[in-house]
């Protein structure tokens, strides 16, 4: 069975390509997930997230918005105690942070999926990549996704990690043409 080159051997990473990676998210919280682990991924590689991923749910309240958007500095603390997660204070406030940007965004647009997947214009990309060394780390729209979150308050959303977060949740679909994942 062919897949990304980026794919291990690991059966957790290997299950994260074949049944998420590129599949399209359109579920508030689910997205507001994507985009913090996304962040937290910021200097790091995607399966040291991916492995700490069951920590963070459980740390973050499986990334609810509301219960998020209330922590305090004894909560953040305790965060940075806990070794199941990246311990980056930066990265770590910015969870908070993005919490209660994110319910701005709710409000102007009705859901977080709907602002979200505006920047596609309702629907997935779907690229053309013959190899891994095609695509691009970044691209017009994730400069625009960037710069828009950014202006909202968000953090951690550079145009990179907005890139990667398209990939993530099926914006674009950046399985390679040979990939077995590619017409999925």
């Amino acid at each position: 069975m062919n897949r990304c080159a980026w794919v291990n051997d690991d059966p957790l990473y290997i299950d994260y390509h074949d049944n998420e990676w590129g599949v399209p998210v359109y579920d508030d919280q689910k997205l507001f997930e994507y985009l913090n682990l996304e962040g937290a991924q910021a200097g790091l590689s995607w399966y040291t997230i991916l492995k700490k991923r069951e920590n963070y749910r459980e740390a973050f309240d499986q990334f609810d918005p509301e219960k998020i958007s209330t922590y305090d500095a004894k909560k953040i603390e305790e965060l940075l105690q806990n070794e199941g997660i990246v311990r980056n204070k930066l990265k770590v406030n910015a969870v908070v942070t993005n919490a209660k940007a994110y319910f701005k965004i709710v409000e102007e647009f009705g859901s977080f999926s709907t602002y979200i997947w505006s920047f596609v214009d309702g629907k997935p990309i779907k690229n053309h990549f013959n190899a891994m060394s095609e695509v691009p780390p970044t691209t017009e729209i994730s400069d625009k996704l960037s710069k828009d979150l950014k202006k909202r308050g968000f953090k951690f959303v550079g145009s990179t990690i907005c890139y990667a977060f398209m990939q993530a949740t099926g914006m674009v679909n950046d399985h390679i043409v040979s990939c077995f994942c590619y017409e999925k």
